[in-house]
Formats: structure tokens, sequence, C-alpha cells
């Protein structure tokens, strides 16, 4: 593989940066792509409501958005940018009984699998790339972050803000 150059800008949650830059090198190792270029960006609940209306035509604020920036002859993003919005990990995190980290880096996995290729707009797709997930947080020693328990009922409803 290539070399992978990782980018992460700080506007929120700073004190994650060095966890998230360990940890989305070795996933990118996992995930078979041309992506070269990432650019992570940690953002509050505004920016990333902003970006969600302006994109997605949807108010208030979701978890992750994904904008590939350049792609190759086969239309394959090799350069993009992640949006992960730090306040909703918070949020999630509470809610699901896990930690702020993990939860921050499941988003960013999330974010560079779209940019890999992969999609979740369907049911069969949405657990295909959630189980892909899972499968490379495991492989860091995270553990599973989306489905952490098989009792665990996070399912869509846990991630309808799940952006693209």
């Amino acid at each position: 593989m290539s070399a992978f150059e990782l980018a992460i800008h700080a506007a929120a949650g700073r004190e994650y940066v060095p966890y998230l830059r360990r940890h989305l090198r070795r996933a990118r190792e996992m995930i078979k792509s041309p992506l070269a270029k990432m650019s992570l960006v940690l953002v509050g609940d505004a920016p990333m409501s902003r970006l969600h209306e302006r994109h997605m035509k949807l108010s208030g604020p979701t978890d992750v958005l994904t904008f590939p920036l350049e792609t190759d002859s086969r239309g394959r993003a090799t350069a993009g940018e992640v949006y992960v919005c730090v306040p909703e990990a918070r949020r999630q995190a509470r809610r699901h009984g896990t930690d702020v980290a993990p939860e921050l880096l499941l988003y960013a996995v999330h974010g560079m699998l779209h940019l890999s290729g992969m999609d979740d707009r369907t049911e069969k797709d949405f657990r295909r790339m959630h189980r892909k997930e899972d499968k490379i947080l495991a492989r860091l020693g995270v553990g599973p972050v989306f489905a952490p328990r098989a009792t665990c009922s996070r399912g869509k409803s846990g991630r309808e803000g799940a952006g693209r």
C-alpha cells in the first residue's frame, strides 16, 4: 500500500487527536482503497449543524459527514474530508455506556469507509458497513463500538444521523 497522509484539525476535542491519529493510521492499513489523503475535522454542534443543513438539507447536528475531494480515473476517492461532531460523540457515548474516544474513532472509521466506497443507504449495506467497522475496531484492540454486545439494540435508531 502507498503512503497515507492524515491531517487532523480539532476545533473541538483536541485531547482525542493523538488517539485518533494512532488508530486511524492502523485502520487505513485494513481497508482496500486508493485513499491516500484524509483530513479529519473535529467540530462542535454549530458547525456540524451548518454543514448538515447545507449538504444534506437536514437541521441539527449529525455524527459524521464525509466529502470526497479528489478521485482517480475510476471515480474512487483518493482524498477526502471527514467531519466528526465531538458533542454528538459525547452524547452517544453517554447514551450507550461507551467512552468518547472509541465513539469518535467509530465515526472517523465510518467516514474512511465511505471514502473507500462503502455505503449504508440500504439495510443490507448498513449491516455490512457496520460489521466492517466493528471488525476494524476489534482488530485495533478497541473492541466493537457500534454493536458492543450481542444484546445491544443500537441498530439504525442509534445511528440515524450517520451522514455521508
